[in-house]
């Protein structure tokens, strides 16, 4: 494993913060498992740990909301990874507004899209939600640098990995 590690080591995704909404409950959460997965048409799939509070508001949602953080939003990005839904309302105070199909959009990200699930798909501990984007926006002028895993290696997960 160890020329695996070197590999993977040298990565640093885009940290994104997923949320979900359904059966009357929002959850939301830190991920750097994501990425465009097609062409034509455009998607988008993350991948949710099984383990978390908001991949279960997720496996019973219609649409997940995707938004991009800028590097200095390491308090939200703390917020929404090293903390559980199961205890912590991770959206109070927190600048948010409804979108499509009732997502809940953070409104300080620099960007964002809303997609609906077209699909999910199994991937060992994570599973992958496959996303047709409907509805997108942010800060047009923001051109700074993102939050990438880099910048988010010392945020301890709110739930174990395994």
């Amino acid at each position: 494993m160890a020329g695996l590690d070197a590999f993977i080591g040298r990565l640093d995704p885009d940290m994104y913060v997923v949320t979900a909404v359904a059966g009357g409950e929002r959850a939301g959460c830190l991920v750097g498992f994501a990425s465009q997965c097609s062409l034509r048409p455009v998607r988008f799939v993350v991948w949710l740990s099984e383990l978390n509070h908001t991949f279960r508001v997720a496996r019973n949602a219609e649409v997940l909301a995707v938004h991009l953080l800028a590097r200095e939003q390491h308090g939200l990005a703390e917020r929404f990874g090293g903390q559980t839904g199961d205890r912590t309302d991770k959206f109070e105070g927190v600048r948010l507004r409804e979108a499509y199909g009732g997502a809940v959009v953070l409104e300080d990200a620099p960007a964002w899209f809303v997609g609906r699930i077209v699909t999910r798909a199994g991937g060992g501990d994570h599973i992958g939600f496959v996303l047709d984007p409907v509805e997108w926006g942010g800060d047009e002028a923001y051109d700074g640098p993102l939050l990438r895993l880099s910048g988010a290696h010392t945020i301890e997960p709110g739930h174990p990995v395994d």
